[in-house]
């Protein structure tokens, strides 16, 4: 039974030290993983016994390896979602966010039944360490025992920290020493990293805060003239990227639909024309994407977004309000409040709540994007009374979970949302669909395929008296939805042709084809070329 007690106290000891943070870490061959910290931890409970120094290392050492236990799950869920490690300075808010979104998706009940159980497990595995450690402290040895134990902390300690050392380049191992190691130290280094991405997050957002006050748009005029009173639509479809272009699993259909859309509104005297831009961030956030192409400032941190919002930094918008236009947020994601809305520069933001949805919901998306479009005129574009409009739209319906999806209707018999019931609430639910990651992948490429038409087909409404539209992705979806590995999502200019030649003058592609070769634009490059094609006074 003794032996029994000291098995199950390494075992658990040994899985918590190499739990994996990355998923494609995550198979039978990280059990073959010797964790080279296990033998100084042993050693030193062995030596500390059950003394009040004992407790104290012990409370320690549970403390530390639960925080680090924490780490490599979030680790988990942020590279899955976001091909990211999680940092602890900035990343806080995520947990926020994933909680709406899995009620929103699941339901409260399930959401407070998984939070709950991950709590509890959690507790659990608190309980495990400490029994586990108390069971090596309580190990019978004599005086030379204990001396041994103490001798065993140097090599051991030594040892995690050479690989330590040579699995982050700081020193290169003779290979004696390198094949000489029984293991690797991967929690010692877990938390080491941390430490050093903590440092190098306060140091990048001092000079993310310095760049913020250089901003070479300050007192140029006029800007946005070349629009002459037109309205200007920045529409961001959600978790389109490049690969609607780059993946056989969406190509056929999300080109189809685009070519379709390029016929239709040629044949109703519209110009376009595409590129690429870069995000800041896969899988979600993104607000992060917003603000970098308002602001012009490159925004791939929650640390960076915050420190933006305390910075006098000018967006687009400003320049705009500067300039006579009336700017817009058309926000039907949001159903709380967005004070960090009054920092962006717009005269009016309507939330979910605003845009008078009376339909149900699709899971967490709020309303169809079709209804968004219509609420946009309906609200701000079909007032007789206004002046020009700068508008940003964050459309949603192609937003994660992507079930189920609507289908377009006539614009006349919106109304107030209600006939989109039909598609809100038919089909198999998240929890059903998720199961399998082809249906996910399928879903997807309809949702998106949904959003394209629906901004096709606003377009198409407006045509005798088109506005400018900027329709780009904000961030491709998550690695295993996507199927590619870059940060690319596409860009759209759609207008009038005066305006949209300003853009064919800088080489993006005619059509909403964009070349697979044109180069790619970093997100908060594109403030300063929206103002430099479309105003006379920008360098």
């Amino acid at each position: 039974m003794t032996l029994l007690r000291y098995l199950a106290a390494t075992a658990i000891l040994f899985l918590v030290l190499i739990q994996p943070n990355h998923p494609q870490a995550m198979t039978w061959g990280a059990l073959r993983l010797f964790p080279l910290e296990l033998p100084f931890i042993i050693a030193a409970l062995i030596l500390f016994r059950r003394s009040i120094p004992g407790y104290a290392f012990r409370g320690a050492l549970v403390g530390a390896l639960g925080l680090i236990v924490l780490l490599k799950l979030a680790d988990f869920g942020t590279f899955i979602a976001f091909n990211r490690g999680f940092n602890l300075l900035v990343d806080l808010g995520l947990v926020h966010a994933g909680w709406t979104l899995l009620q929103g998706s699941i339901g409260l009940p399930l959401a407070a039944l998984a939070a709950t159980g991950a709590l509890a497990g959690f507790v659990a595995l608190i309980a495990a360490l400490w029994w586990a450690g108390g069971v090596w402290a309580g190990v019978p040895v004599t005086r030379t025992g204990r001396v041994i134990a103490a001798i065993a902390l140097l090599p051991t300690a030594a040892a995690a920290v050479a690989e330590i050392g040579q699995a982050r380049r700081a020193w290169t191992l003779p290979d004696t020493v390198r094949s000489a190691l029984p293991g690797a130290a991967f929690t010692a280094r877990v938390a080491v990293e941390r430490v050093e991405l903590f440092r190098d997050t306060r140091l990048d957002l001092a000079a993310f805060r310095e760049a913020a006050m250089k901003d070479p748009m300050l007192g140029v005029t006029p800007l946005l003239d070349r629009l002459e009173g037109r309205d200007m639509i920045v529409i961001y479809v959600e978790s389109y990227g490049r690969s609607s272009f780059e993946n056989p699993l969406y190509i056929p259909t999300h080109t189809s639909t685009l070519r379709d859309i390029e016929e239709d509104l040629r044949a109703r005297g519209l110009s376009m024309r595409s590129s690429w831009a870069t995000a800041p961030m896969v899988g979600g956030q993104s607000w992060l994407a917003h603000g970098s192409v308002a602001s012009g400032m490159w925004l791939n941190t929650q640390g960076r977004y915050r420190a933006l919002l305390a910075s006098p930094r000018r967006t687009l918008f400003h320049y705009a309000q500067q300039h006579g236009f009336r700017t817009v947020a058309i926000k039907p994601a949001h159903i709380f409040p967005w004070p960090e809305g009054d920092y962006f520069g717009f005269d009016a933001i309507y939330n979910a709540a605003d845009l008078g949805y009376q339909g149900a919901p699709f899971n967490w998306v709020t309303m169809p994007d079709q209804f968004t479009l219509h609420a946009l005129d309906r609200l701000e574009r079909d007032r007789p009374d206004r002046g020009p409009q700068v508008v940003q739209v964050a459309l949603v319906s192609s937003h994660a979970p992507w079930v189920p999806i609507p289908e377009l209707v006539a614009w006349d018999d919106i109304g107030d949302g209600t006939i989109f019931n039909q598609w809100a609430l038919s089909g198999d639910p998240p929890e059903v669909v998720w199961r399998d990651h082809d249906r996910v992948r399928d879903q997807f490429r309809l949702a998106i395929d949904y959003s394209l038409q629906a901004v096709g087909a606003w377009a198409a409404r407006h045509a005798e008296d088109p506005p400018l539209i900027v329709m780009l992705g904000d961030h491709e979806p998550a690695r295993f939805v996507s199927g590619v590995q870059g940060y690319d999502v596409p860009v759209h200019i759609i207008g009038p042709e005066d305006l949209v030649e300003q853009f064919a003058r800088i080489g993006w592609s005619d059509g909403m084809i964009p070349s697979p070769d044109l180069p790619a634009l970093r997100m908060d490059r594109l403030r300063d070329l929206l103002l430099e094609r479309l105003s006379t006074g920008a360098p």
